[in-house]
């Protein structure tokens, strides 16, 4: 059965995971992301009490 030979399988896999963790990994980390979030302030809003009319 070919296909439980290792030998040319083994370099496909092994090639194709360098490929994987090595070229794409710098590929799409050098995109340019438009919306970078900014922090408008540290301060948190006070929340305002809610008026409940029936009590």
């Amino acid at each position: 059965m070919p296909q439980l030979n290792p030998n040319p399988w083994f370099l496909i896999l092994l090639f194709s995971w360098i490929v994987f963790l090595t070229i794409l990994p710098n590929k799409v980390m050098n995109h340019l992301f438009n919306n970078n979030p900014t922090l408008e302030s540290t301060e948190k809003p006070k929340p305002n009490p809610w008026n409940w009319p029936w009590l």
